[in-house]
């Protein structure tokens, strides 16, 4: 069972793609209207801020049915170690020639031997500058091109993709929802509170990139977790006891280098956020990978001794492939990693690094990017079924209410169907 035709199609992504190397480092920085003000630093990059772009992979199937999939990198693209810049143009002659001509042998029957081979160097890629490391297809392609063989399968089987990977992973598929930590702006109080009103599991996220976003001495993000901790309470029905979660790029580290300081710190910030739990996401950026691990750990040995509970550290930058996802497990860097699929490349990779996860005993987020598409939502929804990872990020976009819908809907759907083909099974 073969693929009878490859359509590659350009369009946009669910967000922008920003320089992160240029907004750190600049003095200060308004999203969009320091686009022109700031230069960027990252190659590829033409202003700090660009629209996102992807590239539909296509399959057309021998059952007449289509298979597809989207090609799309992350917003802060090109940052801590990750692919360059996903710039569709320098891409398509390498799917309209060498990518179609693989896919179009594809043996359908098997998503993960044909994931494998994706994930492989390619010798026809090597010295490419515009691909990944080690002549492998740009993880962009590699992430989109997977999810269309995923989905192939499936249609081949008339499954659900959690039914594939359940299948050839040896997993079993959840009984409900996993649990989604919804992507809110910090000035929009309007989509909080919509979220608290729909008892999100875990938010709201709110990106604080700058220094100047958290305050000189963090005074700021305090201020937004007393805030958001309050609006719960004031605005939650009963019962409701969701998780807060901040991503902070990095930035209490900047004014809190030593680990002392930062874990004193991060004990303000779990009073702030009494009576809930709170994850911090990326409390440090270092500058390479092993600083990286290091101090992350140093971090959590500081807070184990201090006896800061109630705040658990989630780790992001420098942590994008396997390898690196291995590596922080093992050294118990983190509470939680964040597993970004677009990232990893192929979707089973970001199976592999959640079962990783699982069996090392640390948390993980299979997540991704606001950056990303309806289509690879989905996707990721199903595979959420079939691995169970403790939670997901509310993609594509940060309007919160459509991600959510998006993903738990998906979800929803997912089981349904897995439960009715165990009943007809029966039959």
């Amino acid at each position: 069972m073969r693929p009878t035709d490859v359509q590659f199609v350009v369009g946009s992504s669910g967000y922008f793609v920003k320089d992160l190397a240029a907004v750190r480092h600049s003095p200060s920085y308004n999203p969009l209207s320091s686009t022109t003000s700031i230069q960027p630093l990252t190659t590829g990059f033409q202003t700090i801020v660009q629209p996102g772009q992807i590239i539909s992979i296509i399959l057309h199937l021998p059952n007449n049915a289509l298979a597809i999939g989207d090609c799309v990198d992350v917003i802060f693209s090109g940052a801590a170690s990750r692919d360059p810049l996903f710039i569709p143009a320098e891409h398509l002659p390498t799917l309209h020639t060498t990518v179609k001509t693989w896919l179009l042998q594809c043996d359908l029957t098997s998503f993960r031997s044909n994931a494998h081979r994706l994930n492989s160097s390619w010798q026809e890629l090597h010295g490419s500058s515009c691909n990944g490391a080690g002549g492998k297809l740009h993880s962009a392609i590699r992430y989109g091109v997977s999810q269309a063989l995923l989905a192939a399968t499936a249609s081949i089987y008339g499954c659900t993709i959690a039914e594939v990977v359940a299948r050839e992973w040896g997993t079993q598929i959840a009984s409900g929802p996993v649990d989604i930590l919804t992507s809110c702006h910090r000035n929009d109080t309007l989509q909080l509170d919509r979220m608290i009103m729909k008892r999100a599991d875990l938010l709201p996220h709110a990106s604080f990139v700058h220094v100047s976003d958290i305050g000189q001495h963090g005074e700021n993000l305090l201020e937004y977790i007393a805030f958001v901790a309050g609006r719960i309470r004031e605005r939650g029905t009963e019962g409701y006891h969701p998780r807060l979660h901040f991503d902070v790029y990095g930035t209490v580290g900047d004014i809190y280098p030593h680990p002392e300081q930062l874990a004193e710190f991060l004990e303000k910030v779990r009073r702030a956020a009494e009576p809930y739990e709170v994850l911090i996401e990326s409390p440090i950026i270092a500058t390479t990978k092993e600083e990286q691990i290091e101090k992350l750990s140093e971090l959590r040995r500081v807070m184990a001794r201090r006896g800061v509970v109630g705040v658990k550290t989630v780790a992001d930058e420098w942590c994008n492939t396997m390898r690196d996802i291995e590596e922080f497990a093992n050294a118990r860097a983190v509470d939680y990693i964040q597993i970004k699929m677009p990232d990893l490349g192929g979707v089973d990779q970001s199976v592999n690094a959640v079962l990783y996860c699982k069996r090392m005993g640390i948390g993980c987020c299979l997540g991704g990017s606001a950056n990303e598409t309806d289509v690879s939502a989905r996707i990721t929804a199903q595979v959420a079924l079939a691995v169970e990872p403790d939670f997901l990020l509310s993609k594509p976009g940060i309007g919160a209410d459509e991600g959510l819908m998006i993903l738990k809907n998906e979800m929803l759907r997912g089981v349904a169907l897995v439960g009715r083909g165990k009943v007809r099974s029966r039959i």
